[in-house]
């Protein structure tokens, strides 16, 4: 198996994309560390990834809270010894139109989605550099790449994450970490608006060359390239997972 012997972190994993990606990941042999603000030893992906016969901890975790982030990353060195990859998925969505957008709807976004991606990689970093080893694959969107109407504080965090790991993929190297993102268009709790909308899905599957959304499932399978020694020599780019909708 691909990631046999890896530690995963993995946030925002008790549902969709997150719960997807945890499937993938232990199906390929890794241990997992599966983080979320509410996750419980009952939820589906604990008692799923559990059966497959890797080893699973558990980590309630407020990512846009730095302390809860550097415990998470000190637990997981106390339980395993190592963190091999970090998918960096905890993301929520408050949308509004710009001039209606008050204060505390911008900042709890920008804090979940851009300073959350930002403390859980700080915290990863520095057991990676000891190991000269790591992959980061940090969870961006086609509304930070292109933008979009009615999101613009949503829009303005996955810009921020897209950008920053660009920085971040420079920074790192010099250790052998990588750092990638994903740009998924998934039916997901936070997409079921769009999804569930005749009029909203709609247009957006004229946006979609292949016209239809994505599953979570299928987000999996580029997150485990991402995070096994097949893409060595990737750092620094961006994997669109939506069907032709941006084509970088």
């Amino acid at each position: 198996m691909r990631l046999q012997g890896k530690v995963a972190i993995i946030t925002g994993a008790s549902k969709g994309i997150g719960e997807a990606v945890a499937m993938a990941l232990a199906n390929e042999g890794a241990d997992l560390v599966l983080v979320s603000r509410s996750i419980k030893e009952n939820d589906q992906v604990v008692r799923e990834t559990k059966k497959i016969g890797h080893r699973v901890l558990i980590k309630q975790v407020d990512v846009g809270d730095s302390r809860q982030v550097a415990e998470m990353v000190k637990v997981t060195i106390d339980n395993f010894g190592r963190v091999d990859a970090l998918f960096n998925n905890a993301g929520i969505s408050k949308p509004g139109m710009m001039w209606k957008i008050g204060p505390e709807q911008w900042d709890e976004v920008l804090r979940i989605n851009l300073n959350g991606t930002f403390y859980c990689m700080q915290a990863v970093a520095k057991p990676m550099m000891e190991q000269q080893s790591g992959s980061i694959i940090n969870v961006t969107s086609s509304a930070g790449l292109m933008g979009t109407i009615g999101q613009i504080n949503y829009t303005a965090a996955k810009g921020g994450v897209y950008a920053m790991s660009k920085s971040a993929a420079r920074e790192l190297a010099r250790y052998k970490i990588r750092v990638n993102t994903i740009a998924p268009m998934a039916e997901t709790d936070m997409t079921k608006v769009i999804a569930n909308d005749p009029k909203f899905k709609e247009k957006y599957l004229e946006r979609i060359p292949l016209g239809r959304f994505g599953l979570p499932e299928e987000v999996g399978p580029a997150v485990v390239f991402l995070a096994s020694d097949e893409s060595s020599f990737i750092t620094g780019q961006t994997i669109c997972i939506d069907g032709g909708m941006v084509m970088l």
